[in-house]
């Protein structure tokens, strides 16, 4: 188990170099064979994860560049853990459910080195090495989508890469200065994110900073405004591409706000809480109502997860470990869920190529398994308890209710749209009497859907009742994160309160001609912001007052 995690990363790229010489008869198999291995080995890291112990488990780390602190470092904790089997688990699923017969073993190949790229991204402990992996994420996606997509899929794939790309620059020049700043704090350059956790900033430059971050993991979720180019993305893009698309690359935005922005700039986080909040909840009714008045069955699921993403952004900046928690399981359900949906309707898409619900109507009596699947999926997507998605969305929206009733009220409309758009869909598509001739001679679940299918439904019902084993090193690492943004809030007032108290005395002995009126004034509003981070995260956190 020493290099468990350089496994997980680089053994899919190597067997999908191998695979290259694998006939064509057999690369299905040969790949699915790999992701079952992958899938395997990251369930190993959860059967041998310390549930009791703190910080960083399973890692590894060896210099790349000495002279400017890049080195190759790895390591996992509650939450990157099961957003890793979750990506092993969906890679498999979405090749065992593959129906794409053009150029097969080049799709395979770009599937298992996207798969390389976005475990690097959920175990990468230096910024180099995590911006590595999220540009080249950006690669296979960019080629899968051109090359397999339809109708104006060049188009969606440039749109993609462009979006991405240069908010991914915006975020990299971020990266740069904090390191730059850790290099002046202590004489030495390191990249590495558990040394940037450390860092001390005052609360303008904390702002700045997160902002350039921020825009990076924005686009990625994608929050209002950047999202246009999610349904384009979605609309156009094969089967399989929707399905690692809305399952594991979505997730990489928001898991970048929790590994970066709330450690290293907790002032900032707790200062621009509100404006993220009402980010999110545009994303969450705006793209609701869009969703609804959407004809075309892919896009209204396209939609949706924009708004399930919202009240994963919503739990994030509750600042409280119910609403981390709840977020980071709302993650894993919705990659589940949004996953299967789209799987669900490339099923029905191989088989009349349409995607439009006035095509369809009264396919639940022609394709009875495939109606109880989407109609399970489909209430796991609008919360229904019981199954997965209801537990994300309740903790989520209950850790950010401690913040604001009226706003978290705003924000469970998600709840009540959500059953309206994905129940008229159900109507539509599900629903009355087969009109349309071609529907009636349609094919139910086939052996291999039903494989990639069965599994998914067991999962959204088994995690909805019992959630337990999942919960609980999530809102371990939660906990941590929110005690570690405290005390890094009180050690940086103690530090500024000693620095005021030391040109005080200077100024009451003449000697302090090198300090300003404005250096004191901003050591005066770091205080000021460090008390109200302590006083936030007191207030909306029950492990500050003898709670769990």
């Amino acid at each position: 188990m020493e290099h468990i995690l350089s496994f997980l990363i680089f053994f899919p790229a190597v067997a999908a170099i191998f695979g290259l010489l694998i006939s064509n008869q057999s690369i299905k198999t040969y790949a699915i064979s790999v992701a079952a291995i992958e899938f395997i080995a990251s369930l190993l890291l959860w059967a041998d994860y310390d549930m009791a112990a703190s910080g960083m488990q399973f890692v590894e780390h060896a210099a790349l560049i000495p002279s400017f602190g890049i080195s190759y470092y790895l390591g996992i904790d509650g939450f990157s853990l099961f957003i890793v089997i979750m990506t092993t688990f969906m890679t498999m699923i979405s090749i065992i459910g593959l129906t794409e017969e053009r150029n097969l073993k080049n799709l395979l190949a770009s599937i298992l080195l996207l798969e390389m790229t976005m475990v690097g991204v959920f175990v990468a402990l230096d910024a180099i090495v995590f911006y590595v992996f999220w540009e080249l994420s950006l690669v296979p996606m960019l080629y899968i989508i051109g090359a397999w997509g339809s109708g104006q899929r060049i188009y969606a794939a440039v749109k993609f890469f462009l979006y991405t790309f240069a908010g991914s620059l915006i975020m990299l020049v971020g990266m740069l200065y904090i390191a730059y700043l850790f290099h002046q704090a202590t004489g030495r350059w390191s990249f590495a994110i558990t040394d940037w956790h450390l860092l001390q900033m005052p609360l303008d430059l904390q702002i700045w900073l997160f902002i350039a971050l921020a825009i990076g993991f924005a686009v990625k979720v994608p929050m209002f405004p950047f999202h246009t180019w999610l349904p384009y993305a979605h609309g156009m893009a094969p089967t399989v591409g929707s399905v690692i698309l809305a399952a594991v690359l979505l997730k990489m935005g928001t898991y970048g706000f929790i590994r970066f922005s709330l450690p290293i700039f907790p002032d900032a986080s707790v200062y621009l809480m509100i404006p993220m909040a009402i980010i999110a909840i545009i994303m969450i009714v705006y793209t609701a109502m869009v969703a609804f008045a959407q004809k075309d069955m892919k896009q209204v699921i396209a939609y949706s997860s924009i708004s399930h993403m919202g009240v994963v952004v919503l739990g994030t900046f509750a600042l409280n470990s119910e609403g981390i928690g709840g977020s980071v399981f709302l993650m894993l359900s919705h990659g589940i869920i949004s996953g299967a949906l789209f799987m669900l309707v490339g099923v029905i898409y191989d088989r009349r190529h349409t995607k439009l619900m006035s095509e369809f109507g009264g396919l639940a009596k022609v394709m009875p398994r495939y109606g109880v699947i989407f109609g399970i999926m489909m209430m796991g997507s609008v919360g229904l308890p019981l199954t997965m998605g209801f537990v994300g969305e309740v903790l989520s929206l209950v850790g950010f209710f401690k913040v604001s009733p009226v706003m978290t009220a705003v924000a469970g409309t998600t709840i009540i749209l959500g059953a309206i758009y994905m129940l008229n869909l159900y109507r539509e598509s599900f629903f009355g009497e087969v009109t349309n001739e071609n529907n009636k001679g349609l094919k139910d679940l086939l052996p291999n859907e039903m494989a990639a299918l069965v599994p998914l439904t067991a999962l959204v019902l088994i995690l909805g009742v019992y959630p337990k084993p999942i919960l609980e090193p999530i809102n371990k690492s939660s906990g941590e994160l929110v005690n570690f943004m405290f005390y890094k809030a009180k050690n940086s007032l103690e530090s500024n309160e000693r620095a005021l108290e030391m040109y005080e005395k200077a100024s009451q002995a003449g000697t302090a001609h090198h300090v300003t009126d404005a250096d004191v004034a901003k050591i005066k509003a770091s205080v000021d912001a460090h008390k109200e981070t302590m006083t936030r995260l007191y207030q909306y956190n029950t492990i500050f007052k003898g709670g769990k």
